[in-house]
């Protein structure tokens, strides 16, 4: 009986108090300033309130993350963002947005995952930022929002205060609700970004038409370049300096005869290679081109031979086929667009911004032979034409190519007599991440702390390794993109697309966000470097204790980040 009493009275409590808040929902509402490097979840209760202010340096980004909760089901939640101002000196907000939600069924989790793993009850992880002027916030459930200024390089050093005004609909009454944020901006400018990022971009149609409600359109229409340009220009604004192109795909081409031995004859056209350079360098901030893969495995599987992409004719049609490397056909293809491709990038004054990828993650052991063989070859036809790849246990290919892409649980594995001697003696070392490395290794993951995200770039820089790799920025290749985030391979959630797709645009995520912030971390300690290089060192090393282990705490990296800017304002005269 008195287990029914209690469960009568907790009913009856929770009754009384939403009819209480209906009438008085002033008396209930919550906004909460949280750091936006805390994921909220939709059922969390406690928040611990951070109205520290946010220092920053000039060309960085000021974030703010509020979070609006209410007993009862608001209508029309809207904000206005305010600017940042500090005697008279005004910045606009360059993102204003609601955090969304994806659901993600355990069984989309890693399947060794951090020990910094978070987990949601509800199963709805925050990720994409949408940019809507109005949501609906359910009753006793969290609705974070999301503002960011970008500080202009003419900005005065100070402290710069925003107003953020939210406002809606409660029980039928009208609400306002205000919250005053703060940003030190300190007398530092961030300098060019020297890191190089290359998120794979796939432009086509077939996965574009989710921003141009579900319709497929032509090949390189105005509608293709429309929306690549939404693409590319997100892009660029969050530090993406690196594109791949596809110079066999895009190159457009034709069988224009036989060779003595009746193979084909072709002819060369690089007029949508060409567009596309031109396009991601006025739309991207484009520093270098990747070439897209010439090879793909013969065979399904890990441990099948690279062959080689040939055009052919098929019928009316040209087809590409992948054979053998040392078919005639094959070797054929390759005597004629090597040399093409290279004398057409020379002519175009881009030969030292071109990398060409030759296949993806070549196996070791024999598989690793053929690769090699591919690479000698090529580099007989073109000297001066730098090879990347992606690699995973392959040593002998990491000495060969230009720039070694290496996946960074084996960079660790590595490291010693292999990639640090590389580097040290002046090679170019780039990592990727993509479904793994998994456990503690940072990534870019849903399920992980979006702090990893961002010491991803303070890994680039604690090691000297030149450039970041990640397959997947828009992969949407399912169309449950914001129900259950499942991708093709069943790798952990997120890591198909960083980017959400919408009707003529894409939006930014939480991920993207941290991972921006972590490339200019990076510069700034380049910076720091030129002055004392030890002093960088020594700032790397207490976020970055290995490959595989980092001071996790919030509170800590900002605190360091503040020491940083410091350390770059003593010496100017407003510092």
């Amino acid at each position: 009986m008195k287990t029914t009493v209690k469960s009568f009275a907790c009913c009856l409590f929770v009754a009384v108090l939403t009819v209480s808040c209906a009438e008085n929902p002033k008396n209930a509402r919550s906004l909460i300033q949280v750091d936006p490097l805390k994921k909220v979840f939709k059922e969390q209760l406690y928040f611990e309130e951070t109205p520290d202010t946010i220092a920053v340096a000039r060309g960085e980004t000021a974030t703010f993350q509020l979070v609006f909760r209410s007993p009862v089901p608001v209508k029309g939640l809207s904000f206005d963002a305010g600017v940042l101002e500090k005697d008279g000196c005004v910045i606009e907000p360059s993102l204003k947005a609601f955090v969304g939600y994806v659901y993600v069924p355990e069984r989309f989790m890693s399947a060794d995952p951090s020990d910094k793993r978070l987990t949601s009850v509800s199963g709805y992880y925050p990720d994409p930022l949408w940019e809507t002027e109005t949501v609906d916030a359910d009753a006793l459930s969290n609705q974070p929002l999301w503002i960011g200024y970008r500080i202009p390089d003419g900005a005065e050093a100070g402290i710069y205060t925003a107003r953020i005004a939210v406002t809606g609909s409660a029980g039928g009454r009208k609400f306002r609700m205000v919250k005053e944020v703060a940003a030190k901006v300190c007398d530092v400018t961030l300098r060019e970004q020297t890191l190089y990022v290359d998120n794979w971009i796939n432009p086509y149609p077939q996965e574009l038409r989710r921003m141009n409600g579900g319709e497929l359109f032509p090949l390189y229409s105005d509608k293709y370049w429309e929306l690549n340009k939404a693409i590319a220009n997100r892009m660029r604004d969050y530090g993406q300096n690196v594109y791949r192109v596809f110079p066999l795909q895009d190159g457009n081409w034709s069988i224009c005869g036989e060779t003595e031995d009746g193979l084909p004859l072709y002819d060369f056209n690089f007029r949508h290679f060409d567009e596309s350079v031109e396009f991601y360098m006025e739309e991207g901030g484009l520093k270098l081109i990747t070439g897209y893969h010439l090879g793909q495995r013969l065979t399904p599987g890990w441990y099948s031979h690279p062959g080689i992409m040939v055009p052919q004719v098929s019928g009316r049609d040209t087809v590409m086929n992948i054979l053998p490397f040392d078919s005639p056909e094959a070797r054929n293809f390759l005597n004629q667009f090597i040399p093409a491709l290279d004398t057409h990038l020379k002519e175009k004054g881009w030969s030292d911004i071109y990398l060409q990828y030759l296949a993806d993650e070549p196996a070791d052991g024999e598989y690793e032979d053929t690769y090699l063989k591919i690479a000698d070859y090529i580099k007989g036809l073109a000297p001066d034409l730098k090879i990347i790849d992606a690699l995973h246990r392959t040593p002998r290919i990491a000495r060969k190519i230009d720039v070694p892409v290496c996946i960074l649980d084996r960079l660790h594995l590595q490291w010693d007599g292999l990639y640090e001697e590389m580097i040290a003696d002046g090679r170019e070392v780039w990592f990727y991440t993509c479904m793994e490395p998994l456990g503690n290794y940072a990534n870019r993951f849903i399920e992980q702390p979006l702090i990893q995200t961002r010491i991803l770039h303070w890994i680039n820089y604690r090691y000297g390794v030149r450039g970041y790799l990640h397959w997947g920025l828009n992969s949407w290749r399912n169309d449950r993109i914001y129900g259950e985030n499942i991708d093709w391979g069943n790798s952990p959630a997120g890591d198909c697309w960083i980017i959400y797709p919408d009707c003529g645009k894409v939006h930014s995520s939480l991920r993207l966000e941290a991972m921006r912030d972590g490339i200019n971390d990076y510069t700034l300690l380049k910076m720091i470097e030129e002055k004392d290089p030890a002093k960088a060192r020594e700032f790397a090393a207490e976020t970055v204790l290995d490959f595989d282990r980092y001071d996790n705490d919030i509170y800590n990296l900002r605190q360091r980040r503040i020491k940083m800017l410091e350390y770059l304002g003593k010496d100017n005269k407003n510092g």
